[in-house]
C-alpha cells in the first residue's frame, strides 16, 4: 500500500468492544488507518468486516503471549508499513479481595495487563525507534492512582503500567518516541459485564460479613458516568498533541478521585517531612 498520505497507522489491542473499539472508530473518522486487533477475530469483523480493507487490517491477537504479538506486529507492518500509535488496551478485571484469589488468578491477570503490555512493546519499538517516531499509549485506569476496596490484584496490574509508561517515556524521548498513560474513570463499557470482569471464586468468612465484591461492583454496571464514544475521540485528540501529555485523566470522576488521592498523600508526606529527613547522612 502506498504510504505518501500523511495519515496516522494505529495499533489498537483488545479492540472488538469497549474503549478500545471506540479508540478504533474515532481513528477511522479522523482518517486515519488502523490494526485494529483482539482474540476473537470473529467479533472483530462483526464490528468492522464493513470498513474498507485499505484502511483496517483485522488480526487475532492474545497480548500474553510474546509470539502472538510478535506476529501480529509483523504482519500489522507488512499490511501498512509503519505503526505511528500504539494503544495498549487490551486489559480485564480480576476483583475480590487479596485473600480469596488464587496464585493462578493473580497470575493471569498479570499476564494480560501488564505481560501483555509488556510483549507488544518489544514487538513494536524496534520499528518505531528506527524511524524515530511513535506514540505509545497505554490504557491504566485510575486504579492505577488511588487503590479501591476489593481490587487490590487490579490495582497492582494498573500501578504497574503507571511506573512502565513513567520510566519508558524517558527512555524512548531520545528516540522522538513519546508516551501517554491514559487513567479512564468508570465508563460505561462492559468491563463489569459478566462476559468480563472476573471475581475470585473463594471466600472467607471475615470478608463475607462485609458482603460480596460482586454486589458491591455490580451496582454500578450500566451506571458509570463515562462515555467510551467521547473518550475515544480524546485519544485521538491526545495522539495529535505536540508533545502529548504523560498522563491524562479521563473523566470527571477520575479528576476527583485523583485529586483527593494526592492531597492526602501531600499532607501525609508532609506530616512525616522532619522523620524523613531524619534517615539522610549528616556528614
Amino acid at each position: 500500500m502506498s504510504q505518501q498520505t500523511i495519515d496516522k497507522v494505529w495499533f489498537v489491542t483488545g479492540a472488538a468492544r469497549g474503549i478500545g473499539a471506540r479508540v478504533v472508530e474515532a481513528a477511522l473518522a479522523a482518517g486515519d488507518r488502523v490494526v485494529a486487533s483482539g482474540r476473537d477475530l470473529a467479533q472483530l469483523q462483526a464490528a468492522f468486516g464493513h470498513v474498507d480493507g485499505a484502511r483496517i487490517a483485522l488480526l487475532r491477537l492474545d497480548v500474553a503471549s510474546a509470539d502472538s504479538a510478535l506476529a501480529a506486529t509483523t504482519a500489522a507492518l507488512a499490511c501498512f508499513g509503519r505503526i505511528d500509535v500504539l494503544v495498549n488496551n487490551a486489559a480485564y478485571g480480576l476483583l475480590g479481595n487479596f485473600e480469596e484469589l488464587s496464585s493462578a488468578e493473580i497470575e493471569q491477570q498479570f499476564a494480560v495487563n501488564v505481560h501483555g503490555v509488556m510483549h507488544m512493546l518489544r514487538a513494536v519499538l524496534p520499528a518505531m525507534r528506527a524511524r524515530r517516531s511513535g506514540h505509545v499509549i497505554n490504557i491504566s485506569s485510575i486504579a492505577g492512582v488511588t487503590g479501591f476496596d476489593g481490587a487490590a490484584v487490579y490495582c497492582a496490574s494498573k500501578y504497574a503500567i503507571e511506573g512502565l509508561s513513567a520510566s519508558l517515556a524517558l527512555e524512548l524521548a531520545p528516540f522522538g518516541i513519546a508516551v501517554t498513560v491514559v487513567e479512564p474513570g468508570f465508563f460505561r463499557t462492559d468491563f463489569l459485564d459478566a462476559s468480563s470482569v472476573r471475581y475470585g471464586a473463594a471466600s472467607i468468612d471475615d470478608y463475607a460479613a462485609r458482603g460480596k465484591v460482586a454486589d458491591a461492583y455490580g451496582a454500578y454496571h450500566g451506571k458509570q458516568p463515562g462515555d467510551p464514544v467521547k473518550l475515544g475521540a480524546a485519544i485521538v485528540e491526545l495522539a495529535a498533541m505536540q508533545p502529548p501529555p504523560r498522563q491524562f485523566l479521563a473523566g470527571s470522576d477520575a479528576l476527583a478521585m485523583a485529586g483527593a488521592a494526592l492531597a492526602a498523600r501531600h499532607a501525609e508526606m508532609q506530616a512525616s517531612a522532619a522523620l524523613s529527613a531524619s534517615t539522610d547522612h549528616r556528614d
